[in-house]
């Protein structure tokens, strides 16, 4: 049986967004920023992961994940598709789902301001794509 949609809501805790937790559609996604900068390092690093609970299996996902303030794309394990200067970036993965399944999306690294802060995370998938 499908899951009906459930709208997003954001949880913050402080001045911080610690584990920002989305359900859209099949997938519910997590991200939190796990490395801010250092000396020698001016990047933020964010550990983004997702649970696939459907009835279809898929190859093929969409992150969506917006901040506070504009950020500069510097890498992760998919393809950038938008976003790059903008406080919303848009990337491409491929992974293979079942399913039930849960991915780790691996690093998303990204150079911002002082003070950087998730505001919401979302993952996606084409129903084109699924079998």
């Amino acid at each position: 049986m499908k899951k009906s949609y459930e709208k997003p809501s954001v949880m913050q805790n402080g001045s911080f967004t610690e584990g920002v937790y989305m359900a859209s559609g099949c997938y519910t996604a997590n991200a939190y920023i796990h490395q801010t900068p250092e000396t020698g390092r001016g990047d933020y690093r964010i550990q983004v992961n997702g649970k696939h609970d459907t009835t279809h299996t898929v190859d093929k996902q969409t992150l969506t994940i917006s901040f506070n303030q504009n950020v500069t794309y510097s890498s992760s394990q998919g393809n950038l598709v938008s976003g790059d200067g903008t406080n919303t970036l848009v990337i491409d993965y491929g992974y293979h789902n079942n399913p039930t399944d849960n991915i780790g999306l691996g690093d998303l690294v990204v150079e911002a301001g002082d003070g950087l802060e998730i505001t919401s995370v979302s993952i996606t998938d084409d129903p084109a794509d699924w079998y």
